[in-house]
């Protein structure tokens, strides 16, 4: 069987507390974005493999949070033994939760594969387990995310009907620990959810990325592409989470050129207003 884990964009991202379990309350707001990793699972003979190809991914594979995804399930199933192929496009380290989406994902693969009658709730109680981002790529649709980002609330994001997004990934890895390190938690102003449930104009007055102020001064040519987004008509640009890539939504779709190896997708949103 054959899935395409999906990245996301965060819209705003407000760090409000350090937790005594070492994690930070936050508040934030999870969009799927249609730019895709590749991940197959089947039955091997004898023992399970897992094999990575695309984009460099950091860490040894034995760490790699499909696997973990894996173990979980065998722990409390009779799993046989799988083959596992992933093939990565999002890369690592951007603040797209491309880890987080292939945890999620093979969760999913593997309760329909062998029936194992998961219903959404044991998916996210089981996605909680494996990392804070991985839970939303169960719902996998637009959602507040509150506490380490884990506690969702379906949302619906009309206003992005008929806008273009543009992300921007450049060769740059950011890692998570270090740019929570860099956040001085201070207290916040306007909720994420009631800016975002405001006139989209607003939102770039309003909507702010907490680790922007930090990874900016660190990484100045990412603060260049936000106000090349901007100069080319976005109507609100932000990093994404807490890494490298950045995006701008449009209302036209602009032609804008970034220079190899920047990564740079395109998509338009259809979200519903139901």
């Amino acid at each position: 069987m054959i899935s395409f884990p999906n990245c996301k964009i965060n819209l705003g991202l407000n760090i409000l507390s350090k937790r005594s379990d070492g994690f930070h309350d936050l508040e934030t707001v999870f969009v799927p974005a249609p730019f895709e990793d590749c991940l197959e699972i089947e039955r091997a003979a004898d023992v399970t493999t897992f094999s990575i190809s695309g984009v460099p991914v950091e860490g040894k594979p034995e760490n790699n949070l499909v696997l973990k995804a894996y173990e979980l399930l065998r722990s409390m199933f009779d799993l046989p033994p799988v083959e596992i192929k992933l093939h990565k496009q999002i890369p690592t380290g951007a603040g797209l939760g491309g880890g987080s989406s292939n945890a999620a994902f093979t969760l999913r693969l593997l309760n329909e594969k062998f029936n194992l009658h998961l219903n959404q709730k044991d998916l996210l109680d089981l996605a909680a387990r494996l990392g804070s981002d991985c839970p939303f790529f169960i719902i996998n649709s637009p959602c507040v995310g509150t506490e380490r980002g884990n506690i969702l609330e379906p949302i619906q994001l009309p206003q992005l009907n008929g806008l273009f997004g543009i992300i921007v990934i450049p060769p740059l890895h950011i890692s998570t620990a270090w740019a929570f390190q860099q956040i001085t938690v201070k207290p916040s102003g306007e909720s994420i959810k009631e800016v975002i449930e405001g006139p989209l104009h607003q939102w770039k007055q309003l909507l702010v990325n907490d680790f922007e102020k930090a990874v900016f001064n660190a990484y100045p040519q990412l603060k260049k592409i936000k106000d090349q987004l901007y100069e080319s008509g976005a109507i609100y640009s932000s990093l994404s989470g807490s890494g490298s890539a950045l995006y701008g939504l449009f209302a036209e779709l602009p032609t804008i050129t970034f220079p190899s190896p920047h990564v740079v997708k395109t998509f338009a949103f259809h979200t519903s207003e139901s």
